[in-house]
C-alpha cells in the first residue's frame, strides 16, 4: 500500500520544527542572556561598591597624612593596615613603593594617571589568573587651619573577585541549563503542534490520492470547528460533486455507446440487403444508359462505405465495451504481411524490407487490420512510393510504413489516431470511414504480454515524409524476461 504524505507533508513538518526552536532559541537567548548580563552587572557593581566605600572608610580612620613626604616605614605601615584576607594593597609616593603581594605589580599608567587627579577610581584587572578589583585614591595632607590638600601619596587597594566570578559562572551555568531546556520543550511542543497539524493533511492528502486513483466514494472525517475542518467539508462536497457529475458523464457514455451499438447492428441487416442489390446494380450499371449507369455505381460506392463506417462503428463499439479480444497464434510476420499487401493489391507498389524467420504469437486478423490501414492511409494522404520495414528485438516486434509525401503538420501529429479526425477540416468527404488509425490503434493497444503493451507512433521521417510506427511485444520471447520497456504510443 503506497504511504502518505509524501515530500511536502515531510517538509512542513520540518519547518513547523525549525519555527518553534528558533522561536525557542529567540526567546531564551532574549531572556536568559538579558537575565545573565543584568545579574552580572549588578553582582560587580555592588561588589566595587563595597569595596570602594570600604577602602574610604579605612583611610578616613587612620589618615589623613601629617607630614611629607613620607617615609618608607610609613607607607609599610599603610600598606599593612590596608591588606586584610580578602586582598592586599599597594602605596606609593613618587619613587617610593610598598607592595608585598608577591607577583607584578597589576597598576596600569591610565589607573595611576587618573588618581594623580585626586580621583577615586576602580578597575577591573585578571591579577594571577584571578579576577580582580583595583582601586586607587590618594591620601589628603592636613593644613593647620584643618583644611586639607592633595599629599601625592597613591593608595591601590587590590580586592579579589574570585567569589563574584563563581556566583557568574553559576548564573551562566543555569542560563544555559534554562536555554536547552526551554529547546527540548520547544522541540517536543513543536512535534505536538506538528503532529496534530499534519494528521488532518496526511488524511487530505491519502483521500485526494484515492480520489485522483478513481475512488470517487472518499470522504474526510469532519472533526473540530478550524479552518482544516473546513477545507474537510470543501473536499466531502467537490468529492460529492464530482462523483454525481462523473456518474453522469459515465451514464451519457454508456448509452451513447449502446446506441452506436444498437443502430450499428440495427443496420447490418437493410446493408446486407443493400449490398446484395448493389452487386446486381453493379453488374448491370455498364448497360444502364447516362445518368441511371452512374447512379447505379453512386449508389454501389456509397452503400460500400456505409458498411465500412457500420463495421467501424462496431468494432469501436467492442473496444469502448471492453469486449475486444485477442484470437492469438504463431505466425510468421513476414508472410502475414505479404499476404495483407498480395490481398489488396498493394504488393507491387510498395517497397518493403521483411527478413524471414521472424515468428511471433500475435491476433493475424488484427495484425491485418492495423498493416492494411497505414498502408491505406500511406497511399491516401501521402506520396509514392510506400515503403514497410519489418524487425524484431529485445522481445518487440517492429513494423513501420513510411511515404515520401510532405509529412503531418505538427499540429496534426497528437490527434491522428483521434476518432473522426480530419486534418483537413474543409474535407468533410473523404474515401475512409474516419476510423481506421483510430481502430488501428485500438489493435496495437490490444496486444499485451508479459507486462508489455503495444503501440502505434506517428512521427515524420528525417527525410520527410509520415512515419507510423507499429510496436508490438512477441509473446515468443522468452517468459522470463524482465524486459518491460514501453516504447511509447501517447495518443
Amino acid at each position: 500500500m503506497r504511504r502518505w504524505p509524501g515530500p511536502r507533508a515531510a517538509g512542513l513538518r520540518v519547518r513547523l520544527l525549525l519555527a518553534f526552536v528558533l522561536l525557542g532559541l529567540l526567546t531564551t537567548a532574549a531572556v536568559a542572556g538579558g537575565s545573565y548580563f543584568q545579574a552580572r552587572n549588578v553582582i560587580l557593581q555592588q561588589a566595587q561598591d563595597a569595596a570602594v566605600v570600604s577602602l574610604v572608610d579605612q583611610l578616613a580612620e587612620a589618615y589623613p597624612i601629617r607630614q611629607l613626604p613620607p617615609t618608607q616605614e610609613d607607607l609599610d605601615r599603610v600598606a599593612q593596615l590596608l591588606s586584610d584576607r580578602d586582598g592586599s594593597a599597594i602605596v606609593r609616593y613618587h619613587d617610593l613603593t610598598s607592595w608585598n603581594g608577591g607577583m607584578p605589580d597589576p597598576i596600569s599608567p591610565e589607573l595611576r594617571q587618573e588618581v594623580q587627579g585626586d580621583r577615586v577610581v576602580w578597575q577591573r584587572v585578571s591579577f594571577g589568573g584571578m579576577p580582580a578589583l583595583v582601586i586607587g585614591v590618594q591620601l589628603r595632607l592636613e593644613r593647620p587651619d584643618g583644611t586639607t590638600i592633595p599629599s601625592g601619596v597613591e593608595v591601590y587597594a587590590v580586592r579579589s573577585l574570585v567569589a563574584e566570578q563563581q556566583s557568574i559562572d553559576r548564573l551562566a551555568t543555569w542560563a544555559w541549563l534554562t536555554g536547552g531546556l526551554s529547546l527540548l520543550f520547544a522541540a517536543v511542543l513543536a512535534t505536538v503542534a506538528a503532529s496534530g497539524v499534519l494528521r488532518p493533511v496526511r488524511e487530505l492528502g491519502r483521500a485526494a490520492h484515492r480520489l485522483g486513483a478513481g475512488d470517487l466514494t472518499t470522504r474526510l472525517a469532519v472533526r473540530g470547528s478550524d479552518e482544516l475542518t473546513e477545507v474537510a467539508r470543501t473536499f466531502n462536497h467537490t468529492a460529492e460533486l464530482l462523483e454525481r457529475q462523473v456518474g453522469e458523464l459515465r451514464r451519457m457514455e454508456a448509452d451513447a455507446r449502446r446506441f452506436v451499438a444498437d443502430v450499428s447492428h440495427e443496420l447490418r441487416t437493410p446493408l446486407a440487403a443493400m449490398t446484395a442489390v448493389t452487386d446486381v446494380l453493379d453488374e448491370e450499371a455498364d448497360r444502364l444508359p447516362g445518368d441511371a449507369g452512374q447512379a447505379a455505381r453512386l449508389v454501389s460506392q456509397e452503400t460500400q462505405r456505409l458498411t465500412l463506417l457500420v463495421n467501424d462503428l462496431i468494432e469501436v463499439s467492442r473496444f469502448d465495451s471492453g469486449t475486444a479480444r485477442l484470437a492469438l497464434d504463431d505466425i510468421d510476420v513476414a508472410a502475414a504481411v505479404t499476404a495483407t499487401l498480395r490481398a489488396r493489391g498493394w504488393a507491387d507498389r510498395v517497397r518493403t524490407d521483411l527478413p524471414a524467420g521472424i515468428v511471433a504469437r500475435l491476433d493475424p486478423r488484427r495484425l491485418d487490420v492495423i498493416v492494411a490501414n497505414l498502408v491505406g492511409n500511406a497511399f491516401r494522404h501521402g506520396t509514392p512510393p510506400v515503403w514497410l520495414r519489418l524487425s524484431a528485438e529485445s522481445g518487440w516486434i517492429t513494423i513501420e510504413v513510411g511515404d515520401n509525401g510532405p509529412g503531418l503538420d505538427p499540429e496534426v501529429l497528437p490527434h491522428v489516431f483521434d476518432r473522426f479526425y480530419k486534418a483537413d477540416t474543409a474535407r468533410t468527404r473523404s474515401e475512409g470511414s474516419g476510423l481506421g488509425l483510430a481502430i488501428a490503434w485500438e489493435n496495437a493497444r490490444l496486444h499485451r504480454y508479459a507486462g508489455r503493451t503495444g503501440a502505434l507512433v506517428a512521427a515524420n521521417g528525417p527525410a520527410g515524409g509520415a512515419v507510423f510506427t507499429l510496436h508490438l511485444p512477441s509473446a515468443t520471447a522468452d517468459p522470463t524476461a524482465t524486459d518491460t520497456t514501453d516504447p511509447g504510443g501517447v495518443r
